[in-house]
C-alpha cells in the first residue's frame, strides 16, 4: 500500500488502465473526455496567479533591473539558437528517413481541416504581436492569456521594484499569497491519477491504435527525433555545467506522467516551476524564463512542425529545393511562436506554413488528423523537458543556481521515503 502514495506509481497506473480501458471499451472510453479537461481546468485556474506572483517576486528580488533585462535578453536568444536548431534536426532526419515515401492516401482516414485552413490563411501578424500586450490585465487572467500575463507580471514587477523600501510590505503579502496557491495545487495534484486517466483513455476511445499504422514511420520518426534532441542536444547543454540530464528526468518524472496522461503541458507548468525552484534556479530565473518559455521555446513543437511539412511534401511528391526547405524553417521560426496556448495550434500553424510557402496542398493535413492526438504527448514533454532545460542553463549562466540544492536531488536527499517529492 505505501507503494500507491507514490504519485508517479498511481499516475504510471491510471495511464496503463485508460490505455486498456480505450482498447476494451472504445464507446465507454470516448466519453470520458471531461475527467482529463477537469484537471486540466483544475490546473489552469492557478496557472495565472501563479506565473504572476512568481515573476513579480522574482523580479523583486532581483532589485536590479538592467538584471532582469539582461536575463529576459539571454533567455530569448537562448530560445532561437536551440529551436533554429530544432527546427534544422527535424529537417534534416525528415529528408534522411523520409517518412512519407510509399504512404497511400487513400488508405488513411481523412478528416475536416476546413477551420484551420481558415485560421492559418488568416494569421495577421500585426495583429498577433499588438495582441501581446493586453488591452486589460484582468480580461488576460480570467482568459488565462499566459503571454499577455507575463508581460503585465513584468510590468507590474518593473513597477514594485522602483518602489524600493515602500513596496516590501505589497511583497510580503505577495510571499504569503504565493505559498497559498501553491497549497491549493497540492490538492489538485492529487485527481493527477483522474486526469491522465481520463486524457489517455479518451485518446485510445476515440482515436483507437488501427489509426497508427498507415502512419507508423512518420510516428516513428517524430518519436526518434525527439529523443536524440532530448537526450543528444539537450544533455550536451546540461553537462556544459556538469549537471545530469538523467538527475533532472528523475526529479520532474511525476510531471512527465501527467503530461503524457493529459496531453497538455499547461497541466505541469505550475509544477514545474516549483520543483525548479527546488532544483537550484533562482525564483527570479525561474519566474522570467519558464513563462517566456511556454511561448517561445516549444522545442517539441517545432521539431514536429518541419517534419510533418516535409512529410507532406514527400506524400504528394513534391520535390522541396533547398532554397524552399530554408524558406520553410524562416516561416516556422516565426509561425511556431504564432499560435502558443491556443487550441489546434499545431494544425493553424501548418496551415498558415503551408499557405504561405504554396507548393504543398493545405488539405494534405487531414491525413495527421488520426495521429496528432498521440504525436502531442511527445511534443509536449519535449517542450516542458526544454523549458526545464533553458531554464537551468540560464540560471548556471548567471551564477543563480543552488548546487547544494541540486547535489541533495541527486542523492535523493530531498526525497520521502514514498519517492514523492516534498514541497
Amino acid at each position: 500500500m505505501r507503494l500507491l502514495n507514490n504519485l508517479t506509481v498511481r499516475v504510471l497506473i491510471a495511464i496503463t488502465l485508460g490505455i486498456l480501458t480505450g482498447y476494451f471499451f472504445p464507446e465507454t472510453a470516448a466519453k470520458l473526455k471531461p475527467l482529463g479537461d477537469l484537471f486540466i481546468n483544475l490546473i489552469k485556474m492557478v496557472i495565472a496567479p501563479i506565473i504572476f506572483l512568481t515573476i513579480v517576486l522574482g523580479i523583486s528580488n532581483m532589485g536590479n533591473l538592467k538584471k532582469v533585462g539582461r536575463v529576459g535578453g539571454k533567455a530569448l536568444l537562448y530560445f532561437e539558437i536551440v529551436t533554429t536548431g530544432a527546427l534544422a534536426i527535424g529537417l534534416v532526419l525528415a529528408n534522411l528517413i523520409r517518412p512519407g515515401d510509399g504512404v497511400q492516401t487513400s488508405a488513411v482516414k481523412g478528416g475536416d481541416v476546413s477551420k484551420y485552413t481558415e485560421q492559418g490563411a488568416g494569421m495577421d501578424w500585426t495583429e498577433f504581436f499588438l495582441h501581446i500586450v493586453p488591452s486589460n490585465a484582468i480580461k488576460a487572467f480570467a482568459e488565462g492569456d499566459i503571454l499577455q500575463v507575463l508581460v503585465f507580471s513584468i510590468l507590474f514587477g518593473v513597477g514594485l521594484t522602483r518602489m524600493g523600501d515602500f513596496g516590501k510590505p505589497l511583497i510580503l503579502t505577495f510571499e504569503r499569497l504565493s505559498k497559498v496557491f501553491f497549497n491549493i495545487l497540492n490538492v489538485v495534484m492529487i485527481l493527477a491519477p483522474l486526469g491522465a486517466f481520463g486524457g489517455m483513455a479518451f485518446t485510445i476511445g476515440k482515436y483507437g491504435l488501427s489509426t497508427l499504422v498507415p502512419l507508423a514511420k512518420l510516428m516513428g520518426t517524430v518519436y526518434a527525433t525527439m529523443f536524440l534532441f532530448v537526450f543528444v542536444v539537450l544533455n550536451l547543454i546540461l553537462r556544459y555545467y556538469k549537471i545530469s540530464l538523467w538527475t533532472v528526468l528523475k526529479f520532474i518524472k511525476e510531471e512527465l506522467l501527467i503530461v503524457l496522461g493529459t496531453s497538455s503541458s499547461e497541466s505541469a507548468l505550475p509544477q514545474i516551476m516549483d520543483k525548479l525552484e527546488a532544483l537550484g534556479c533562482s525564483r527570479s530565473v525561474v519566474g522570467l524564463v519558464v513563462p517566456a518559455g511556454y511561448s517561445f521555446n516549444l522545442d517539441g513543437t517545432t521539431i514536429y512542425l518541419v517534419m510533418a511539412t516535409v512529410f507532406l511534401a514527400q506524400v504528394f511528391g513534391v520535390d522541396l529545393t533547398l532554397g524552399q526547405e530554408l524558406t520553410i524553417i524562416g516561416i516556422l521560426m516565426v509561425t511556431s511562436k504564432g499560435a502558443a496556448g491556443v487550441t489546434g495550434s499545431g494544425f493553424i500553424v501548418l496551415a498558415s506554413t503551408l499557405t504561405a510557402i504554396k507548393v504543398i496542398p493545405v488539405e494534405g493535413l487531414a491525413l495527421l488528423l488520426g495521429v496528432d492526438r498521440f504525436m502531442s504527448e511527445a511534443r509536449s514533454i519535449t517542450n516542458i523537458i526544454g523549458n526545464t532545460v533553458a531554464t537551468i542553463f540560464i540560471a548556471n549562466n548567471e551564477r543563480e543556481f543552488d548546487r547544494v540544492k541540486y547535489n541533495q536531488v541527486a542523492s535523493g536527499v530531498t526525497e520521502s521515503e514514498s519517492g514523492d517529492y516534498k514541497y
